[in-house]
């Protein structure tokens, strides 16, 4: 029983050996595919680990105050370095991105519907004539929702090309009902009741809490 055991491992062995060489000459075709299919292992590992990278990076926040913990120290240092109430910047993230869930917040890390002319072109709502309609326009895509973040506050900040002073009284505010109907003023969005659907999610998940004292 051994001895045969040992012959069949000796021919195995042979037969592994005369894969690349065989009577002394290199089996190119085999060393090449080989190759391929180890290239083709590596290729298909980073792939997987990236896109699932992506996903982790991306995907939504699975509770509301996981949400706004995850934004808040932002919000908070932003609020201090332009002047953007915290309230406003985490309740304006709330409403435009659903709590980080919409495809803009997921796929291009925009949390505040922010467009671009040279952006990722995207089915949205949008108030006129008395009604809602569906249209297509460019969204901004971000790296992370930090940029998104920073970008708000920047545009709150310094205003349109147009009018540098376009979003001065938002700035001007101190506190986040005045700031919250200075946006609505300005014209942030086509929605008639978005100052006071930012004014009800600072108050019922106590946003104001964030702001500068």
């Amino acid at each position: 029983m051994m001895a045969g055991k040992r012959r069949r491992i000796r021919r195995k062995q042979r037969a592994r050996s005369q894969l690349f060489v065989k009577k002394g000459r290199l089996q190119w075709v085999n060393i090449l595919l080989v190759l391929a299919a180890m290239i083709g292992m590596v290729w298909y590992i980073q792939h997987n680990w990236a896109v699932k990278s992506r996903v982790t990076a991306t995907a939504p926040t699975t509770t509301h105050t996981a949400f706004i913990k995850k934004l808040a120290p932002a919000a908070q240092q932003l609020d201090q370095q332009y002047h953007v109430l915290a309230s406003i910047t985490l309740s304006q993230a709330i409403l435009e991105s659903d709590w980080g869930k919409s495809t803009n917040a997921t796929e291009n890390n925009n949390l505040f519907g922010v467009k671009s002319a040279s952006g990722r072109l995207m089915t949205t709502q949008e108030y006129y004539d008395g009604a809602y309609h569906t249209v297509k326009r460019r969204f901004a895509v971000y790296d992370s929702w930090h940029a998104s973040l920073v970008d708000h506050a920047k545009k709150l900040a310094y205003g349109t090309t147009w009018d540098s002073q376009h979003y001065a009284a938002v700035i001007k505010a101190t506190d986040y009902q005045t700031a919250a109907q200075a946006l609505q003023t300005a014209g942030y969005a086509t929605d008639p009741s978005y100052a006071q659907k930012l004014i009800n999610i600072i108050q019922k998940y106590d946003l104001q809490r964030y702001d500068r004292k």
